[in-house]
């Protein structure tokens, strides 16, 4: 479905999302956005942006091409510097760390990991991912050759246990250009994953996706949210994947929030009706 209607949630995706989310927030806010503004030269792309992202939930950003979703997207992570506003991330300002220090703190973009390398195998790239190796340090593979062997069977161990998880695991061995869009769309998510994020930021999931690929990483989702507790905010331009499983679903429009809440609250909106309708 375009982004430029808005869909009715459809009842089986709805019930899922209901099922799967708490009825009350789980302490609070884990990401505090407040009067956020970004200008490129005379371009206002964000305009005093204020949101909140509840700890544990699925969170939805929307709203028609060029509203800014994607720059604020990319002021939250630290890509671009806020020129004004505070970005709070589990109570700690963050709005002039850079992605990788953000990165470190568990909030982590699927494109902030380097991407898929195609002439190296998969199960390689998975490693790559993973912080803290002592290995990559060559002082430590003199100094300390026990602790890094023990480190690089740990990442080796998490990144198979991921492969498995997203059903990549006899691929582990082949080269990720060997991969289609949507296995290198799964793998991405993997590699994120093995950062241990507590948030995870998502541009546009389901876009080049088949959608049997599609039906899997947002069981994935699911699975995460409800076993480890883990947060996600989204930008999606498929208005039945957002209205089925966003619990809130926030909306920009020339990069200002527009409207905020429940997907039944902003289907109901007459001003996002508006906004949707003309775009």
């Amino acid at each position: 479905m375009s982004d430029g209607q808005l869909a009715p949630p459809p009842a089986a995706a709805t019930h899922s999302a209901e099922q799967r989310s708490p009825d009350s927030a789980d302490g609070g806010p884990i990401l505090e956005v407040e009067d956020v503004v970004k200008r490129f030269g005379g371009i206002l792309a964000v305009d005093g942006a204020t949101l909140d992202v509840e700890d544990g939930s699925v969170t939805a950003l929307i709203g028609p091409n060029g509203a800014g979703k994607t720059t604020l997207f990319n002021v939250i992570t630290g890509f671009y510097k806020a020129d004004r506003g505070s970005i709070r991330f589990q109570g700690r300002e963050i709005v002039r760390r850079p992605p990788h220090l953000i990165a470190r703190l568990g909030m982590v973009r699927t494109f902030q990991i380097t991407k898929a390398l195609a002439r190296m195998p998969v199960i390689d790239n998975m490693m790559l991912a993973a912080p803290d190796q002592p290995g990559e340090h060559l002082v430590n593979l003199i100094v300390r050759p026990g602790a890094t062997r023990r480190r690089e069977r740990e990442v080796r161990e998490r990144a198979d246990e991921l492969l498995e998880l997203f059903q990549l695991g006899r691929l582990r061995d082949e080269y990720a250009g060997v991969l289609s869009g949507g296995q290198r769309k799964l793998l991405e998510f993997a590699r994120a994953l093995m950062a241990d994020p507590r948030m995870l930021l998502l541009d546009e999931p389901m876009a080049g996706i088949n959608p049997t690929l599609g039906a899997r990483l947002l069981e994935h989702m699911h699975t995460l949210r409800e076993e480890r507790g883990m947060t996600f905010l989204f930008v999606e331009h498929d208005m039945e994947v957002v209205m089925g499983l966003a619990r809130t679903i926030t909306v920009l429009h020339y990069g200002e929030v527009l409207a905020e809440g429940t997907p039944a609250e902003i289907q109901a909106n007459p001003r996002v009706q508006e906004v949707y309708l003309k775009s």
